[in-house]
């Protein structure tokens, strides 16, 4: 039983998230959380306002088997493939949490209440497959606040542009650079201009770009690590949160420029910067760092659990952190270039990597459903 002096407590940093204009989403989600209550009561008690998915997730959930047993269970016995069996599992737990998220949905206009999936990661290099498949998750899932998640990959972009000319609101998830960071915005607003064409209401489409933050420090401070000098040591830390805020500029560039300012009259939505992968790598920082850093308005950051008790329990909301920042971000982005750190290097293969795991984690989750389909007497191939 939460008290109210314990939910005060609780909801004071994340409360004042919320003042700034951050939206916090829970990146995470099982079937136990949703039927246990817990999601409600981090809704209640947290200010968790949206929910995100994505194929390791779903494999912690669905790989542990815990209340999954029933429906397994009758995927065995109608001898369903473990491609839909997965694919049952997880719409039918997006579904579940929407379902959850709905008043906040309809409290916020659409802009907050929503639960993201992501299409199968196997496919992150075909278009038309990630256009089929975007639309069949939208189908099964059926609710209005459901985010269709589709990775950055330059095969994703035009994807993104259909699904969103289609009418569908799209998480696109695994940016690591500023100039694919631009290439999805454009990808946005191409997508905002098609749906316009075919008559559809743009105030029903919204969408975020997940940027991510703390893969970008870990893999660029290793490299400085090695270097071992006083200069490179002391840039550590320091790029993820440059990379973000110059990310939060170029947002402020494009939804300020001429070609939004013509949808926003048809009632368009910007898409709106999300910091993903907020959880501290390095235990040297402070577990708060890209939740106290990356605050600024029109953002949502969706943390872990771990990372949603620590903002709760020790954040420091300050206001705006990011728009006083960018000519640091720049200088800081300019050092770790000099000491031979190559952020296009870095990026590159930071999202080769995005994909790989979230295929690997895919893989992972297929054999453990197909394991469980098995042992109950069913040939889950």
């Amino acid at each position: 039983m939460i008290t109210v002096t314990e939910a005060t407590a609780s909801a004071g940093a994340l409360q004042r998230l919320a003042d700034q204009g951050v939206s916090v989403w829970l990146d995470d989600l099982s079937r136990r959380r949703i039927e246990s209550g817990n999601l409600a009561e981090l809704i209640r008690t947290k200010n968790v306002v949206g929910v995100t998915t994505n194929p390791s997730i779903f494999q912690a959930a669905i790989g542990s088997g815990e209340g999954y047993e029933e429906q397994l269970a009758d995927l065995a016995t109608r001898g369903v493939t473990v491609d839909e069996a997965v694919r049952m599992m997880t719409t039918a737990d997006v579904r579940a949490a929407a379902d959850v998220l709905r008043a906040v949905y309809d409290a916020t206009g659409g802009r907050d209440g929503r639960v993201s999936i992501e299409v199968d990661p196997r496919l992150a290099h075909d278009t038309r497959a990630t256009v089929a498949e975007a639309r069949q998750l939208a189908w099964l899932v059926d609710r209005p606040n459901v985010m269709i998640k589709i990775p950055a990959t330059k095969a994703g972009l035009p994807a993104i542009t259909e699904i969103i000319g289609a009418g569908i609101s799209v998480n696109v998830t695994l940016i690591f650079s500023l100039e694919r960071y631009r290439e999805v915005m454009d990808a946005y607003l191409a997508g905002l201009e098609k749906a316009q064409a075919a008559g559809i209401d743009l105030a029903g489409i919204h969408s975020v770009a997940s940027f991510f933050v703390s893969r970008v420090d870990s893999e660029i401070d290793k490299r400085l690590s090695l270097l071992a000098t006083d200069e490179a040591l002391a840039l550590r830390g320091k790029a993820a949160l440059a990379n973000a805020r110059l990310a939060y500029e170029a947002y402020e560039n494009v939804f300020a420029g001429d070609r939004f300012t013509a949808l926003a009259g048809a009632r368009a939505n910007p898409q709106r910067p999300l910091w993903a992968s907020t959880g501290v790598k390095d235990p040297a920082f402070r577990d708060t760092l890209y939740v106290e850093e990356l605050v600024a308005p029109g953002t949502v950051n969706t943390m872990p659990e771990a990372t949603l008790d620590a903002a709760a329990d020790h954040g420091d909301v300050r206001g705006d952190t990011v728009t006083s920042g960018y000519a640091q971000a720049r200088a800081d982005l300019a050092a770790v270039e000099r000491l031979g750190v190559s952020y296009d290097e870095v990026v590159e293969q930071l999202e080769q990597e995005g994909v790989a795991k979230f295929e690997a984690a895919w893989d992972d989750l297929l054999a453990a459903v197909t394991k469980s389909l098995d042992s109950k007497g069913v040939d889950g191939e």
